[in-house]
């Protein structure tokens, strides 16, 4: 695969399954297996020096084969979700892992039980920055299983939690559309949600209601299945609840996020007078047709090609900052991203880190349009995170769901705001703010739908087994709750369920408020930039250097910011609420 047809290059991990150097990589990573069940045996009779210096020896190399192994097969897959062959290496290397499962929760309580921490640190037995990740073993450890519990949970895992969400991914990467006497994809029709002609985007989501329609059944089946395994887990290790185990994991404390919500929830009336305008432009009365969400609005119907995208994001992110522009024409240049929707292909977009390389990988599902730009602007804004994180050593490189948004959303609001900065029409000014208000809806209202349907799935399921209308009802609640009378009463999306694939991991619960939190955090910290100018490109970068190494909370400190303050949410929920009025001024005008 090259930049030649648009698709990504993945050679930098392997040339294919026959490649001698993966299967040097799988022998390397059955010695790396052997040896950390070899290091559980042993662990109880070394000192905490040694068996820290052992296990960051191994976990390490643990690290970096599998990921490679793991990112080549799972890219592969993502780009063709008929490719057997990359289904069934995730599916080995998984049950390969599996079986290290007991080792790590015998190391792992052994770790916790490390005395000091610190005295092991000055050693030499283990480097300063995976501080935080010793205590986060430590912190953790009140939640793990036996040995043996946690050795049978990843290897049911396999054929729970993980089978059903590759069903749901390959159902609606799979099924055929029917559009206009024609078939084409789930993504490929969800896309003509942008179209320029109404009768498109009407004709375009009539269809796609009733395709997800054929696999709503086993699509349900598959979200009852994954949640009844989370909340299952959450009960054995003592989470209070899945949304308390997700705010675990994200290092992040419930009052930042009630803090966060209850924001948002007071804002949202603003958001419904926006929808009801932006409805009275495109000649409805009351409320906005589901369909006509991601209508353009004004003369920003430009289509781009790959090379005009590119040329237009360098030339607003050289104004910021240089390493992001040149990482970002090297995206493009050196086919890191995978362009084009096509059958097989996973729908929507996302950024894979490939620590190896010290690179990304991005899927999209290209199709020219504005909001497709701004999709590559945020999908190259996890990748500059990647970058940064990169800068760790290897175990001290993943970051938290909150902050996984932070410099997605930031490339957003730096790209919309500069575009809407330099517009002199008042009718591109209109649509690009527009468009960024258009974002702005799904960061809060979309994403507090979400929330309110996976919260109420997780509340129900214990006593109930819902099928597809269940499913689509309770999404309907959620939308009503959440949009208010900015959409139309009978037009709304009860697939919603369906389509994102967020809801479909046993290990990820409510991936919905980070993209909330993202984008508020985000325009926090661009009116920081806007304050100071460029002092602020070295503070930035140092911020998501940290975000793998300390808590949410305290990551925001370094930009003098106090999450659990309602007021720092209000503030950048205000910046919204003048566009809005700003919008609406000028579609009375126009």
């Amino acid at each position: 695969m090259t930049a030649n047809d648009r698709t990504w290059d993945l050679s930098i991990l392997y040339n294919g399954f026959d490649d001698p150097a993966f299967q040097n990589d799988l022998d390397i990573l059955e010695g790396a297996i052997t040896g950390m069940n070899r290091l559980a045996k042993e662990a109880s009779a070394l000192s905490d020096a040694d068996l820290v210096r052992r296990w960051i020896e191994i976990s390490e190399q643990m690290s970096d084969v599998s990921g490679k192994l793991f990112i080549y097969a799972n890219l592969r897959y993502s780009a063709d979700t008929g490719d057997t062959d990359a289904a069934s290496v995730m599916g080995r290397l998984m049950n390969k892992l599996s079986t290290n499962a007991e080792a790590e929760a015998v190391l792992n309580q052994r770790l916790a039980a490390v005395a000091d921490i610190e005295a092991v640190i000055v050693s030499g037995a283990a480097p300063e920055e995976y501080r935080y990740l010793l205590n986060s073993i430590k912190d953790d450890a009140k939640y793990q299983l036996s040995e043996k519990e946690e050795a049978l949970f990843a290897k049911m895992n396999i054929s729970g939690a993980s089978a059903w969400s590759d069903l749901q991914s390959s159902l609606t990467s799979t099924v055929r559309i029917d559009y206009r006497g024609g078939a084409i994809t789930l993504p490929a029709v969800r896309n003509l949600a942008y179209d320029p002609d109404p009768s498109v985007r009407r004709d375009a989501y009539e269809a796609e209601l009733k395709g997800c329609g054929t696999i709503d059944e086993s699509v349900a089946f598959a979200l009852n299945s994954i949640k009844q395994q989370v909340l299952t887990e959450c009960e054995l290790r003592g989470f209070e609840s899945p949304l308390a185990k997700s705010l675990h994991s994200a290092r992040m404390k419930r009052e930042t996020l009630d803090a966060l919500l209850s924001a948002m929830e007071e804002y949202l009336p603003h958001f419904h007078k926006y929808l009801r305008a932006k409805a009275k432009l495109l000649g409805h009365e009351g409320g906005l047709p589901w369909y006509d969400l991601f209508a353009p609005i004004g003369s920003a119907d430009k289509k781009y090609t790959v090379e005009e995208a590119k040329d237009y994001l360098c030339g607003i992110f050289a104004k910021f900052d240089g390493e992001l522009c040149e990482m970002v024409r090297r995206a493009f240049d050196e086919a890191w991203i995978d362009f084009y929707p096509r059958e097989g292909k996973v729908g929507g977009a996302f950024d894979c880190g490939v620590p190896s390389a010290g690179q990304s990988r991005v899927l999209t599902n290209f199709d020219g349009s504005f909001s497709d730009v701004i999709t590559l602007a945020h999908e190259l804004g996890h990748s500059f995170h990647d970058r940064q994180s990169f800068r760790h050593a290897p175990l001290a490189q993943d970051y938290s769901m909150p902050v996984a948004e932070t410099a997605s959303t930031f490339n957003e609001v730096l790209v919309m705001n500069t575009a809407i900065t330099e517009a002199e029409d008042k009718n591109l000014k209109l649509a690009l703010i527009e468009s960024q208000l258009q974002d702005a809806c799904q960061i809060i209202c979309d994403i507090y739908s979400r929330y309110l349907f996976e919260a109420s799935v997780f509340e129900h399921r214990p006593e109930e087994f819902m099928n597809a209308a269940r499913m689509s009802e309770l999404m309907l609640d959620a939308q009503q709750k959440a949009y208010g009378d900015g959409l139309a009463a009978g037009c709304r999306h009860p697939y919603m369920w369906l389509v994102k694939s967020h809801y479909y991991s046993g290990g990820l619960s409510f991936y919905n408020y980070p993209y909330a939190f993202g984008g508020l955090f985000a325009r926090g910290l661009y009116a920081k930039y806007r304050e100071i100018g460029e002092e602020f490109v070295p503070l930035y970068k140092d911020l998501l250097f940290a975000t793998s190494v300390c808590s949410v909370e305290d990551c925001a400190k370094i930009a003098g910011i106090d999450l659990t303050d309602r007021a720092f949410w209000k503030a950048g929920l205000q910046t919204l609420a003048d566009e809005i009025e700003t919008f609406c001024a000028l579609a009375e005008e126009v």
